[in-house]
């Protein structure tokens, strides 16, 4: 007859090599999420890079009548567009809704006087988590920010608030 802790303990043991098999798929998960995720982050850098290319490409052959050359239009965001160079009287409007929110944290934190933050920081502060590819989106948004005039990049590759004016060759805004 079999011992009733002997019968215990055999339950323990497949429970045990249960929990151990599934904590070894939890991790398998947890990496092939993270190489999904890379993946995302590398086809939205992707889709938005070529539309930025393709407005600069369109923009360059559109003939601009003198008419149309005298008004000023601002241009409304679009996920994935261009982010123009900073100008006095340019609203933060024109940028794309991913820019205004990485603008807005940095612009947040700066009246606080807790100086300026690191793309990790902002990362977080928008919820996107710590994912090396999140944060490499977020520094990769917020230096074109930064190259615009719209944020202020410190040597330390740190951002600030700062607008400030830059030069721009014929007024169209690169990738």
């Amino acid at each position: 007859m079999v011992s009733v802790l002997g019968m215990l303990e055999e339950r323990e043991t497949a429970a045990r090599v249960r929990v151990e098999g599934l904590r070894e798929e939890v991790a398998r998960l947890a990496g092939v999420l993270e190489a999904a995720e890379i993946e995302l982050d590398r086809r939205v850098i992707a889709r938005e890079e070529l539309v930025e290319a393709l407005a600069v490409s369109a923009a360059e052959t559109t003939a601009v009548t003198g008419a149309e050359a005298e008004q000023e239009i601002v241009p409304s965001p679009v996920p994935g567009s261009i982010v123009p160079a900073w100008r006095g009287g340019l609203p933060v409007t024109v940028l794309a809704p991913d820019y205004q929110q990485i603008l807005g944290v940095v612009e947040e934190r700066d009246p606080t006087g807790q100086g300026p933050l690191k793309a990790r920081d902002i990362t977080v502060k928008l919820g996107l988590g710590t994912t090396s590819a999140k944060v490499e989106g977020v520094r990769s948004k917020a230096r074109r920010l930064a190259e615009r005039g719209w944020l202020v990049q410190e040597t330390s590759g740190m951002f600030s608030v700062g607008r400030r004016p830059v030069a721009v060759p014929d007024a169209v805004p690169s990738a």
